[in-house]
């Protein structure tokens, strides 16, 4: 297909389906890393906040945090920790990871 093509293409389907799901990686206090949760956020958003909204959406503030409405949970027990320094987030192909100030490029 043609670049014009391939772009109407992109832009009707941000506007069908503006959100995407980033994963969340549990490896700071595992022996293992595992994915624990799927974060549904805004593509439109830049990547920070994309990153930012998933830290704060696996962190329990007033409540579980697989109680939120955009967390679909991957973890097999009853609980889990949140999310802390050391973990990561996969958004698309590209992984970060929290850091104690910010994120880093894995």
């Amino acid at each position: 297909m043609n670049k014009k093509l391939d772009a109407l293409l992109d832009t009707l389907e941000d506007v069908k389906n503006p959100k995407e799901k980033v994963s969340v990686i549990h490896a700071a206090f595992e022996d293992n890393s595992r994915i624990v949760a799927f974060v549904e956020v805004d593509k439109s958003l830049s990547i920070e906040e994309k990153l930012d909204i998933a830290f704060v959406k696996t962190n329990s503030i007033n409540e579980a945090w697989w109680n939120n409405t955009e967390v679909t949970v991957m973890f097999p027990d009853k609980s889990c920790r949140s999310t802390s320094t050391g973990d990561m987030v996969l958004i698309g192909k590209v992984k970060y990871k929290c850091e104690a100030v910010g994120w880093s490029v894995v």
